[in-house]
Order: structure tokens, then C-alpha cells, then sequence
């Protein structure tokens, strides 16, 4: 056992299988004691089970770690404040949420449903507010603490998953809003964008040449989680765990601007915005060819 959170108290959701668990049994390993939630559900959203979090705690106290399951779901209002309420009920405090649960629902945007879009919104951009509404009121109020988010390289963007795609960009944003609404409190928020071996990851029909395993995604969330990134005023920062890479998303920003000594039209637009303001390229449209081919070959390279 290790002393990197001696003394803190974790929540993370989705903490049943893959990064979530493996970030819950290293957060225990460190000296947290933690909170695991899990509704159990497939890669779907479907056919819910409590069985998953208990199994995780059970892992926990097995290697001498402290931990209580919760099994509520993240979608609703009520579940979010369980998992709070939990930590406080048993531990007293709470120091850091990690919010991993997630679901996938692929569709092309065009055939798409309401029924497709909604739950992948909830699970994952709506339970991870849930959790950071809950735990920011107690973080506020003991002036210090931790909120991660879970987002992925499809916040550029995504072919057949914009229901995904979109929560995932709401994530870094709800991140940075937590980063700045919370500053003053001494709260942190960031946000992990993970590539390992994991359920979802088996379903990309393209090869991942950087990936890694959840053990290594786990890592950064425990420092992240630490006194150590704490005091290096670590916040609103996006950051990519790929097995032995790390590294850091950039700001949004202006890249380049035009002014016009009159209003703009139509016209003066169309001859200056090309060669003077330009675009910033789509780094996915590059890989779009080769997903296409792959996806019609029916491979699954990760799984």
C-alpha cells in the first residue's frame, strides 16, 4: 500500500469494470478510502446489476483498503447525491470525485433517434454534473477538493457517434467551468482523456496505435487526485493517458482575425476570410478514409 492519498476520501463512478475500477483499486492502493459506483449496466446501458460495485469494494478491503458500494445511477439527481452522501455518511468527508461511468449507443447522425441521443447524454455529461453539483457544495464548504472528468479524443468529433461525441465536449467544458467557478475555494477540476484496452474500446474499427492498459490511465488520476498537483495549481487542463504517453490538450483559443473598416458583406468576406483568416483543419477527416476501409473489412484491431 502506498501513501500518495493517505488520508483522502474518493468517489468514482463507473468504478465496476475497466478505467473506472482500476482507478477505484489504485486510489485504495495510495491510502483513499473509496466510494465505488456502478449501475452495472452493458456497454449499451442496459440490464443494470449491483453485483459489479460490491465486487470492487470487496477487492478493496481484501488488499486492506476501506471502501462502500453504491449501485444508484449517475443520470438522476438523486444518484449523484447518494454517492456523496454515501462518503460523508461513512468517511465524514470528501476529497475527490473521478467521474468514468459512460455508455455507448452508435448511430450515424442522420438515423440517430431521441431514444439513442438521450441516455448517452445522461450517463455521461449529466452524471458527471450530478456527482460535481453534489460534491462541490461539500468541497466549497471544506475549502478544498478534487473533480475529475472523463472525456475521449471524440470531443474533436466523431463519425457515427455524436450523441458520444457531444457529451464528451460538454465534459471539458462543465471541467473548465468547475475550474473557474471553484478557483477561489481552493477546488480543482480537470479532465482525463484515456486511451486503454477497455469494453468501448473493442467496438473502434481502426486500429489504436497508442494505447495502453487502465492501470495507466489509473496513474494520472491518483496524482491528479494528490496534494502534489494540488500545490502545482493543476486545474481546467484536459490531459491524454496512452499507455506511455501523457500529455496535454490545448486551451481553446483564437488562432487568427480580420477586421473590416466597414461592415461586413457577403462578398468582402468571401474575398478576404479564405486567405486571411483561413481554418484550422479537422485532424479526424485525415483518418477518415482508413476507418471507412476498416470498418467495411468488419475489423476490431483493439479488442
Amino acid at each position: 500500500m502506498g501513501s500518495f492519498l493517505a488520508g483522502k476520501v474518493v468517489a468514482v463512478t463507473g468504478a465496476g469494470r475497466g478505467i473506472g475500477r482500476a482507478v477505484a483499486l489504485a486510489c485504495a492502493a495510495e491510502g483513499a478510502k473509496v466510494v465505488v459506483n456502478d449501475y452495472g449496466v452493458s456497454v449499451h446501458g442496459d440490464e443494470p446489476a449491483s453485483e459489479v460495485a460490491e465486487a470492487v469494494a470487496q477487492e478493496i478491503a481484501a488488499m486492506g483498503g476501506e471502501a462502500a458500494a453504491v449501485a444508484d445511477d449517475v443520470s438522476t439527481m438523486e444518484g449523484g447525491q447518494r454517492i456523496v452522501d454515501t462518503a460523508l455518511g461513512r468517511y465524514g468527508r470528501l476529497d475527490g470525485v473521478v467521474c468514468v461511468a459512460g455508455i455507448l449507443r452508435e448511430r450515424m447522425l442522420f438515423n440517430m433517434t431521441e431514444e439513442e441521443w438521450d441516455p448517452v447524454i445522461a450517463t455521461h455529461l449529466k452524471g458527471t454534473f450530478t456527482v460535481f453539483r453534489a460534491a462541490s457544495a461539500v468541497m466549497r464548504r471544506q475549502r478544498g477538493g478534487t473533480l475529475i472528468g472523463f472525456t475521449s479524443g471524440n470531443h474533436q468529433g466523431s463519425v457515427s457517434q455524436a450523441n458520444y461525441a457531444s457529451a464528451k465536449g460538454g465534459v471539458i467544458s462543465l471541467v473548465r467551468s468547475a475550474a473557474l467557478g471553484l478557483h477561489k475555494y481552493g477546488v480543482t477540476a480537470n479532465c482525463v482523456a484515456p486511451v486503454a484496452r477497455t469494453r468501448m474500446s473493442e467496438g473502434v474499427p481502426m486500429e489504436l496505435k497508442e494505447i495502453g492498459e487502465p492501470e495507466d490511465v489509473a496513474a494520472l488520476v491518483v496524482y491528479l487526485l494528490s496534494e502534489r498537483a494540488r500545490a502545482e495549481g493543476i486545474t481546467g487542463q484536459v490531459y491524454t493517458a496512452a499507455g506511455s504517453k501523457i500529455a496535454v490538450w490545448a486551451q481553446p483559443r483564437e488562432l487568427r482575425a480580420a477586421y473590416a473598416e466597414g461592415p461586413w458583406t457577403p462578398q468582402r468576406i468571401a474575398d478576404v476570410l479564405p486567405t486571411t483568416v483561413g481554418a484550422d483543419p479537422m485532424p479526424m477527416l485525415d483518418q477518415l478514409a482508413a476507418m471507412t476501409e476498416a470498418a467495411a473489412a468488419g475489423d476490431r484491431p483493439n479488442t
